[in-house]
């Protein structure tokens, strides 16, 4: 394949004109190796674009064109999907040209799912609103957040809503749905979510459900923190099921040393609630290290009720502090020890250090440590940015049999500090397709477009075919590569040589255009929503 593919003729040069005859067009991707997002065989030809849209696929025909990519030995496939980001510090920046979103550009990502592990507003179309007139780079698919509903109606307590008040959390994703989320996701694994009941999730899920949307969760425990793997597992399932909604697990994993091995029983649990007729997928991104903070990697979760500096104060009692610190242990113990977090907040004394190197270098406990770092990153009385850690704590193994099922699609959960949010899916194709083929390219190709787009019933997106949008990444298979890494999380990506976004280019040849070409994909209004 790879020899198939490489070629002599400069990477993704743009002629002003096109072809001497036939009919005019925008733009012609020519010659290329087309994988169309579908579960068919890629195909040598051109993709046509006419304003935001394709309108032919298929061998060269002869077109004109204003614009021309020449794509032989090149691939050419839909502009990937992301399906579980954490991209507001680009999308919600002050600066246009950070608002462009290069990290996932340079991956060949023309559209991200937001609003993910319980933090999407409640406010879905003022959102979505705002965020198309200030000029994005890539789509936005937008989820209303459980998190962001219940701390809009209990704040961060830790207690049951009141009948009045889970009335109004259910009103809050009735109305998420009607101004166009595509479902709800939560994240029971966080304070103050982690302190909701069941019922009250499935009740809330419910006003999803029935207008058409899916659960997306950030389950419970996706350890042994608290109900463990598969017990928080089937939750989230029976969520799903009471609700009426489709299931989906956000980045899917086994974590930490206990867990390792434990994927087979992971997947028998899900594959048992789809043959019984439930509708259940998971997204997963290709990385040993996942992406958290020393508070949730750490702190037990009663410690974190009423919010950070309500944790900070029980820091300062003895008594307390003494048990905080023996659940902490147990947490690091979990984790695979001091040596397996590495400390990756932005501009903090600790940056790229491990939790052990700087426990030594303070002459502390990994657990003192721990809790030094918290209180400086607490010092302005907000939650603790700095203390972001990527944590080492699963089985390759694990990661593999994972991404060989069908119903799994690819993720970066992509979060500041981390490599995912600049590398996930190069990455992806160079460890996993090309050096250790784990999956094929077609499969990768398809469960970073078309798949995805089915699953979360995104309208005429994540496949080449006349009448979609045209998103369209032409990247070179050998050049196609990661740079990022967890020292240095922040270099873009090579070999996306073009990337087109509803039609515009919007980068060339790894740099941006200027081209703020993104829109805000709101899910058509439900029937049931009134007037």
């Amino acid at each position: 394949m790879r020899g198939m593919l490489r070629a002599g003729v400069a990477i993704g040069s743009l002629l002003a004109l096109g072809a001497a005859s036939g009919p005019n067009v925008d733009v012609v991707i020519r010659g290329g190796t087309i994988y169309t997002g579908a579960d068919t065989p890629p195909i040598t030809g051109d993709v046509e674009i006419a304003g935001d849209r394709i309108v032919y696929v298929g061998p060269g025909r002869g077109t004109r064109a204003g614009q021309v990519v020449e794509a032989k030995g090149q691939i050419v496939a839909p502009g990937f999907i992301d399906a579980h980001t954490h991209p507001d510090s680009y999308i919600r920046s002050d600066d246009p040209k950070v608002r462009l979103n290069l990290p996932w550009l340079a991956q060949g990502v023309s559209t991200i799912v937001i609003g993910v592990d319980g933090y999407g507003t409640p406010d879905v179309g003022d959102d979505a609103r705002k965020l198309e007139a200030s000029g994005i780079g890539t789509n936005v698919v937008p989820f209303v957040g459980f998190g962001g509903i219940r701390q809009r109606v209990l704040g961060k307590a830790d207690r049951t809503p009141t009948p009045a008040e889970l009335a109004e959390e259910k009103r809050l994703a009735a109305k998420a749905m009607c101004e166009g989320a595509y479902g709800l996701s939560a994240g029971l694994f966080y304070p103050p979510q982690s302190f909701a009941k069941t019922d009250e999730v499935a009740a809330v899920a419910a006003e999803v459900g029935k207008r058409g949307g899916m659960y997306d969760s950030h389950q419970r425990d996706e350890s042994n923190y608290n109900i463990g793997l598969i017990a928080s597992t089937k939750e989230a399932i029976e969520i799903g099921r009471r609700a009426g909604a489709p299931v989906h697990f956000a980045h899917l994993k086994a974590l930490g040393v206990d867990l390792h091995g434990k994927a087979p029983d992971l997947i028998r649990t899900i594959e048992e609630a789809r043959a019984a007729g439930q509708e259940v997928t998971a997204d997963q991104y290709p990385w040993l290290a996942s992406g958290s903070s020393v508070d949730a990697s750490l702190v037990p979760a009663w410690a974190v009720d009423g919010g950070y500096q309500a944790m900070i104060k029980r820091f300062d009692t003895p008594a307390t502090m003494a048990k905080i610190k023996a659940e902490m242990r147990e947490n690091l113990r979990r984790r695979g020890g001091a040596e397996s977090l590495l400390l990756i907040s932005q501009g903090q004394p600790w940056t790229g250090k491990t939790l052990a190197q700087m426990a030594a270098t303070w002459k502390l406990d990994p657990i003192d440590a721990a809790i030094r770092i918290l209180r400086v990153a607490n010092a302005n009385g907000t939650d603790p940015a700095g203390s972001g850690v990527a944590s080492f704590n699963m089985a390759e193994r694990d990661v593999d049999l994972i991404m060989k099922q069908p119903w799994v699609v690819t993720s970066s959960d992509g979060s500041n500090g981390h490599p995912r949010q600049y590398a996930t899916f190069p990455k992806l194709y160079q460890d996993y397709v090309m050096k250790r083929p784990v999956i094929t390219l077609a499969q990768f190709i398809r469960r970073s477009s078309g798949a995805t787009a089915d699953m979360y019933r995104i309208k005429d997106r994540g496949y080449l075919k006349p009448g979609a949008f045209a998103d369209v990444v032409v990247f070179d298979p050998v050049g196609y590569a990661p740079r990022a890494d967890y020292i240095r999380p922040r270099e873009p990506s090579a070999g996306v040589s073009a990337l087109f976004v509803n039609g515009k280019l919007a980068l060339k040849d790894g740099a941006v255009t200027g081209a703020a070409a993104g829109r805000a994909l709101l899910r058509p209004r439900p029937v049931n929503c009134g007037q």
